[in-house]
């Protein structure tokens, strides 16, 4: 093996109260277990669970911590104003010290789209103009706004983020026209977690095509998220796969597809070796571990956390 993986981590668990130290509590824990980067994703209209301002939680974070990068899996451009969304990147990179990892996406969720008014239609080309405006003001060149009015005003973003240019930017794709679209902005590609390793491989290829094509150089950040868990109790990998299996499907999961296709659930020689097969066939550089395991207490999933981390 080559350079160590780096091993990232979503909450494990995810209270209703929506109070800060249901999220720093935990992102404490994996700052002191090694991890490298703690992540949330973002999400609209579901329950007291959901999700729908993760730089806010982040920042919260940030106050706790100080050494764990923050990363969000999916700040989704298309229902955001470019300036405002920079500004608050830029500030969160700043309260942090310099350790955002934006990944952005355009969201699937079609009541979303509905409730921000945004057409279906219109999400691709609004997160390319969007993040051409945010990169642009990160770098501190002056925008013209038009405003409404005849003639343009242009305006310089402040404060800037500590990252020059900006922050490290992963784009979050499912699908050919989103995978098109990452690998012809450059960045990095974070994939879907629930994914089969074959079409990861080939979601990979394309992803590193359509960059080549673009002019652009190979990245060298290749992250991926994945449900692991690491037992040397049979019996318990055998419960938590069925577990797995019987939780509700993704829509956009392969039903047809086995469960060890799509999740790293086994003992530790079978985690390494697996995991290994993901760095050959991928390349992968980062391993974001899915936080919520089915049928598994806080402090056996810490306990097989713990574990990854220390063989890396």
């Amino acid at each position: 093996m080559n350079k160590s993986l780096e091993i990232a981590v979503t909450p494990w668990s995810m209270g209703t109260l929506g109070i800060a130290s249901e999220l720093t509590d935990q992102a404490v824990i994996a700052e002191k277990m090694g991890c490298h980067s703690f992540w949330l994703p973002e999400s609209h209209f579901g329950d007291t669970r959901s999700i729908p301002s993760p730089l806010t939680l982040l920042a919260a974070v940030a106050a706790c911590t100080s050494k764990i990068k923050l990363g969000s899996t999916s700040y989704l451009l298309p229902i955001r104003h470019p300036l405002q969304a920079a500004e608050e990147v830029a500030v969160l990179d700043r309260l942090s010290g310099g350790r955002v990892i934006l990944g952005v996406g355009r969201g699937t969720q079609q009541a979303m789209f509905d409730a921000f008014d945004v057409p279906t239609k219109d999400k691709r080309s609004r997160f390319a103009a969007n993040l051409e405006t945010m990169t642009r003001a990160w770098r501190g060149e002056p925008i013209g706004w038009d405003n409404s009015t005849s003639v343009p005003r242009p305006i310089t973003l402040a404060p800037l983020p500590v990252q020059s240019p900006h922050p490290p930017i992963w784009v979050a794709a499912f699908g050919p026209l989103a995978l098109k679209q990452a690998g012809s902005l450059g960045f990095p590609y974070l994939a879907s977690p629930i994914e089969t390793l074959e079409t990861l491989s080939q979601n990979y290829a394309r992803h590193r095509q359509f960059a080549t094509a673009a002019g652009h150089a190979p990245t060298t950040t290749v992250p991926i998220m994945r449900t692991v868990f690491m037992s040397h109790r049979v019996a318990e990998c055998r419960q938590v796969k069925a577990a797995m299996a019987a939780s509700s499907p993704h829509s956009m999961r392969d039903q047809t597809a086995d469960i060890d296709d799509w999740s790293i659930i086994g003992d530790p020689s079978f985690v390494r070796d697996k995991i290994e097969e993901y760095r050959d066939r991928l390349g992968v550089t980062h391993m974001i571990v899915r936080g919520r395991v089915p049928g598994v207490t806080d402090q056996t999933w810490l306990s097989s956390l713990e574990k990854l981390v220390a063989t890396q």
